[in-house]
């Protein structure tokens, strides 16, 4: 909202664009405000997710195949036509086409938000499915960040970055459940990280993956970090993210603003090709007997969910930033409104359907 009211655009920009510097020993970080909130505190966010990530393929439901080919070859489908969509309305512009993974990522608390909405009509198997689509989806978008939206690396920060994760092995290997000596080593990790052009928040997911989740005593290190992690994410840190990313002003936008490429390429991937891509999947893998569908689960439910993954709010957010951080920043108005028509356009049709075809008692 303030983005859009003259008096205030000015205020929020120059908040946005305020530098702030910390050093110690000569050695240190200076950043816009902006950038402290994208590379420093969405680290908390990609560490849960790191530590969710864990826990699933540990125990949870990425641990059997015969669980998670449905939502894997799904995930897939909903990775390759909204890239494809994207790629051929902006694929001639060179400026442009570096926004082709905006539309291929899922909100998973955005998501499950809305089929929370449903109540108990929503059978548990479509909730996995939904979140399971979602977990990969999030693993693809960490694999994506790390192989193409990295500047000019740095041999010596990635090696000191290297030593650190050496440290988290040997930490992990002692079987120290004490979080304190991995998160002072997180804290050096991130650092390297930052310097070393790999983007920053990929740290978060290398420290989860070394923190312990069994323990002897019961007190498991990862699960108590993730327990105390999760209000300060939902209530903190992806909140102040969007009210720095998302703030899109409206003034001077019209009708036209829409048709242009990146945010069509956005709204499309996210509304279309998400579902076209995960029901398509779903389809493709039954008709060739390789899945089945989740128990208690009719096809107009699979397709409803289908249609929520396509919102993308903060993740795409997230990207959109990454992809033209380093240029061509008068996208990035359009990254904006792209991702939220689209999110929007494939809640509120995924809500409708999902209400026609949930039942409307429970058993």
């Amino acid at each position: 909202m303030l983005a859009n009211i003259p008096a205030t655009l000015a205020t929020y920009n120059s908040l946005l664009g305020l530098h702030l510097t910390v050093t110690l020993g000569g050695i240190g970080v200076d950043k816009p405000l902006l950038l402290w909130i994208n590379d420093a505190l969405m680290v908390l966010f990609f560490m849960l997710v790191g530590l969710e990530l864990k826990r699933e393929v540990v125990e949870g439901q990425l641990s059997r195949l015969d669980q998670v080919a449905l939502p894997i070859l799904a995930a897939l489908g909903g990775l390759v036509v909204p890239a494809a969509i994207y790629w051929f309305i902006n694929g001639d512009f060179e400026s442009q086409r570096n926004g082709w993974a905006i539309p291929t990522a899922i909100d998973i608390a955005f998501a499950l938000a809305m089929l929370a909405l449903l109540g108990s009509r929503v059978p548990t198997s479509l909730k996995v499915f939904l979140a399971t689509i979602a977990i990969v989806d999030d693993i693809a978008a960490i694999v994506i960040i790390a192989m193409f939206y990295t500047s000019d690396l740095s041999i010596v920060s990635l090696s000191l970055a290297g030593l650190g994760i050496v440290v988290l092995a040997a930490l992990n290997r002692a079987r120290v459940m004490r979080l304190a000596p991995y998160m002072l080593t997180a804290l050096f990790i991130w650092f390297c990280v930052l310097k070393s052009g790999v983007h920053a928040t990929l740290a978060g997911v290398v420290v989860a993956a070394f923190i312990p989740l069994r323990a002897e005593d019961d007190h498991s290190p990862a699960r108590h970090l993730e327990h105390m992690l999760h209000p300060w994410v939902a209530y903190a840190v992806l909140p102040v993210f969007a009210f720095a990313n998302a703030g899109v002003s409206f003034l001077g936008m019209n009708r036209d603003s829409l048709a242009n490429g990146v945010p069509l390429g956005i709204i499309l991937g996210l509304f279309l090709g998400k579902q076209v891509g995960v029901f398509g999947m779903v389809v493709l893998a039954r008709l060739l007997r390789v899945a089945r569908l989740p128990e208690g689960v009719t096809w107009p439910q699979v397709y409803g969910v289908a249609i929520l993954c396509g919102v993308g709010f903060t993740m795409s957010l997230f990207i959109g930033t990454l992809a033209f951080e380093h240029g061509n920043f008068e996208l990035l108005p359009g990254v904006k409104l792209g991702v939220l028509v689209g999110s929007l356009l494939s809640a509120g049709f995924g809500l409708l359907v999902l209400h026609l075809a949930l039942p409307r008692k429970v058993g």
